[in-house]
């Protein structure tokens, strides 16, 4: 093995591995090279994408593109147009600082290097961490109002049974048994705002025999009335996960949409790969998204910062659900988010493929 292979190999390794999309143009501003970040940006492989020109895979108003490719091989210098936006095969728009590098090779220009970063990727990442910190803080709030409240109820139910046991009067004891009852309905409420204590049974698990699950349940519960569309990537390889609290998990955020609806409309579940996607501050080569979308009225703004806090939710229901499905989901070291406006809610669930050890 020589360096010159060895250097090779270690150029290669550090581009496929950067967060930042990079791409090659020839002098004709067809794609020569293309990064993992890149394909992924772009959703599109390195073999579809290689010999294409410049404006069939970069979409910019009007010749932007090409005008600034040219700029740069005609000068010889490079430049960086910051905060543009850039629109994505699906439409979506995201801000970008876009820099071009010529590349000498002698006296001549013929190849241009583009590194695209996103901008609001690190807002994201911002983002995430703080739900991330938040729902930590939320749980240890929770843990502790629980620790308060079941030992005064346990002794208020321990006190209203040995009541009961002393009063010769039968009518008398429908009141020590509203204690009780009260006592269990309270302990029951406790239980449910920490949510799940057990530890997960890691497992290769199928994703889309998670979601297929999911999505039989929500139909059974709705008849007719609700339409499930699905648009699955078959090549998902396992993510190692707790069957049965990733179902929970998912099935939580389903009827959330669906309840949202009014039990009708069309909820949408889409799962794709991520490559070299970072979740809070850890990345990760391979993650599963998974989107659960729902055509309802959204979510109100003063609920938004707020949704997966226990307790808190809309019409019909307590809000446990997204508190207990975002827990479940942070235990397999990923993350729920999402975006909503009027007509258009998406529930992201981000699972990364291999778990990191501590």
């Amino acid at each position: 093995m020589t360096p010159e292979y060895d250097q090779a190999n270690l150029e290669q390794k550090v581009l496929e591995n950067l967060s930042t999309a990079i791409l090659l143009f020839d002098s004709d501003f067809r794609v020569r090279y293309i990064n993992s970040a890149a394909e992924m940006l772009f959703a599109v492989s390195a073999r579809k994408a290689i010999g294409i020109p410049a404006r069939d895979l970069i979409h910019c108003p009007g010749s932007v593109l090409e005008n600034n490719l040219a700029l740069s091989l005609n000068t010889g210098q490079p430049f960086t147009e910051r905060e543009h936006l850039l629109t994505l095969p699906d439409g979506s728009e995201i801000t970008i600082d876009c820099t071009v590098i010529p590349q000498r090779r002698g006296h001549s220009i013929d190849e241009l290097l583009v590194e695209i970063q996103q901008v609001d990727r690190q807002l994201r990442i911002t983002r995430e961490e703080q739900i991330l910190s938040r729902n930590e803080a939320t749980r240890e709030l929770v843990r502790g109002l629980a620790h308060e409240i079941k030992n005064p109820l346990g002794g208020l139910r321990g006190a209203a049974q040995l009541l009961e046991r002393e009063l010769q009067d039968a009518s008398l004891k429908e009141y020590t048994q509203i204690i009780i009852e009260e006592a269990d309905r309270l302990q029951n409420l406790v239980n449910n705002m920490l949510g799940p204590n057990r530890i997960p049974e890691l497992k290769p698990v199928n994703i889309h025999q998670v979601l297929e699950r999911v999505s039989s349940l929500v139909q059974a519960e709705t008849g007719s009335r609700l339409t499930i569309c699905k648009d699955y990537d078959p090549s998902i390889p396992p993510v190692t996960g707790d069957l049965d609290q990733l179902i929970q998990s998912f099935l939580n955020i389903a009827r959330n949409g669906v309840r949202a609806m009014g039990n009708q409309g069309v909820l949408m579940i889409t799962s794709r790969i991520l490559r070299q996607f970072t979740i809070g501050n850890i990345r990760h080569r391979l993650v599963i998204s998974v989107e659960i979308e729902d055509n309802g009225p959204g979510i109100p703004p003063d609920l938004q910062e707020r949704i997966f806090f226990p307790m808190v939710s809309g019409e019909g229901g307590m809000g446990l659900g997204l508190s207990i499905s975002q827990t479940l989901i942070n235990r397999h070291q990923g993350l729920i988010e999402f975006t909503s406006k009027p007509g258009q809610t998406v529930f992201r669930v981000l699972l990364p493929l291999e778990q990191v050890d501590g």
